[in-house]
């Protein structure tokens, strides 16, 4: 047996057979991702156990010089978990273990194929938390958590992905493992090697284990939703928050009166919390490690922020019910946007000072561009990443609308350059942005990036197409 049979068939002995799937049923969903902008080939899809399999999988790969696209839950929204084809996708979805919680050290340590929801259990039985908090919990693993550096809501008071891990396993391009899976919070043993792994999108190594940072549950959270009539006196709200509870502010979400008006359209179960309609809201929420006596503080940081006029309205969730109805109106925005048509999106983050001018000179130039198009500008206010989507016309045709996605793309991100900021801020790459780093990113970085990757992966087999 020889050529790609034989080579499969190596594979299968690896993994078993019936772990190297060729079916196309099979490979279906292993070859579009969630927003439908990209379809990809495969020869096959492996699902390796353990990390020795990975490791013989990618060795046996090198050795054919077959490409290989890692996946973890496949719900990265730039297209880097996709394969270009025809190559190799190796899922990561059965190192699901988790390999041990220490909570005296503050540390768990997963396996990459382990979801972001399994994490979070494992920690809650430790009376610990892992803070990172996506709305694809349920099906993101943590190795593409940690590929993609991903942000989410609670990043303000604990770190994107790269800061909620203390050490990593990789797989490298040519099998080999490297091993710094370590707890410790100090260790200046040399050059940080799990900071090249993470937020490389799979393009330097397969990230298989990590170990993450736990912290105390809080024992008292506070959350609520206002209304106030712009982005600037959310600022302005913000910095009050911050100077009253310091630390204590988890999140910080901003929301346009317009994604409120989708998500009580589309999403079920959705109520507008507050009696009238406003142009802009926030969703605060605030925790302790006092058992009780955050919501009196709370009141009267609301009422005063109402006095100096900077908020109209607020309702304070009196139960985790009502704390997840909140939630829900932030939480579906994204994907009621669907519903409402195209929506060119843009994941990009300017400094905090900046975002009110950001918003007012995006919004005109999108305005400029495409008159009717509807702005739907949210997101993380406290970090200053915001979701600048721009959805379709009432009544245009979708394709026609998402045709213009790089002019728009170019209009916007135009305006995020001006203030010195960045238009990928969460989501990657991947092949969404590829060009557009080539662009936009500051020569020298791109060469020290090609020598990292040449080195790393001279084959250029892993995960070919994405990034650089």
């Amino acid at each position: 047996m020889s050529g790609i049979a034989g080579f499969l068939d190596k594979l299968a002995r690896i993994v078993g057979s019936a772990h190297v799937l060729t079916d196309p049923d099979q490979l279906e969903g292993a070859l579009v991702e969630p927003r439908g902008l990209y379809r990809g080939s495969a020869r096959a899809l492996v699902r390796p156990a353990d990390t020795a399999q990975v490791s013989a999988v990618v060795a046996a790969c090198a050795e054919a010089r077959t490409p290989i696209t890692p996946q973890g839950g496949n719900t990265g929204l730039v297209g880097g978990q996709i394969p270009i084809g025809p190559e190799i996708v190796l899922s990561l979805k059965r190192l699901n273990r988790v390999r041990e919680v220490d909570p005296l050290a503050d540390s768990l340590i997963v396996e990459a194929g382990v979801t972001l929801a399994e994490a979070q259990a494992a920690a809650d039985a430790a009376d610990r938390l892992f803070p990172l908090s996506l709305p694809s919990e349920g099906t993101c693993t943590i190795g593409g958590n940690l590929s993609t550096n991903a942000g989410g809501v609670a990043v303000l008071a604990y770190g994107n992905a790269r800061e909620l891990a203390t050490g990593v396993e990789v797989v490298l391009p040519d099998g080999r493992v490297v091993d710094v899976l370590s707890k410790l919070r100090k260790d200046n043993t040399g050059y940080d090697l799990k900071d090249l792994f993470i937020g490389a999108e799979g393009t330097l190594g397969i990230i298989t284990a990590a170990a993450l940072k736990l912290f105390a549950k809080p024992k008292s959270r506070e959350t609520a939703f206002v209304g106030l009539a712009s982005p600037e006196r959310a600022l302005a709200l913000f910095r009050s928050a911050r100077e009253t509870f310091g630390g204590g502010v988890v999140s910080f979400e901003l929301l346009p009166r317009i994604a409120l008006d989708f998500v009580l359209r589309h999403a079920r179960g959705a109520r507008d919390p507050l009696a009238g309609p406003h142009p802009w809201y926030v969703l605060v929420e605030f925790t302790s490690q006092v058992a009780a006596g955050l919501a009196e503080p709370m009141t009267e940081w609301l009422a005063g922020a109402a006095e100096r006029g900077l908020i109209d309205d607020a309702a304070i969730a009196a139960s985790g019910e009502q704390r997840a109805a909140f939630w829900l109106l932030r939480e579906s925005i994204s994907e009621v946007q669907g519903v409402e048509g195209g929506s060119i999106k843009h994941d990009v983050s300017v400094p905090l000072g900046a975002v009110p001018d950001f918003l007012t000179e995006a919004s005109a130039a999108v305005a400029r561009r495409t008159p009717s198009a509807r702005v739907v500008a949210f997101g993380h206010m406290g970090d200053g990443n915001i979701h600048f989507n721009v959805s379709q016309p009432i009544g245009a045709d979708k394709q026609t609308f998402l045709a213009d996605w790089e002019g728009m793309n170019e209009v916007v991100h135009d305006v995020v350059a001006k203030y010195q900021g960045s238009f990928s801020a969460e989501h990657g790459i991947g092949r969404l942005k590829r060009e557009l780093l080539l662009r936009k990113k500051n020569p020298a970085a791109l060469d020290v990036m090609r020598a990292i990757k040449a080195t790393l992966d001279p084959l250029g087999i892993m995960n070919p197409g994405k990034v650089l």
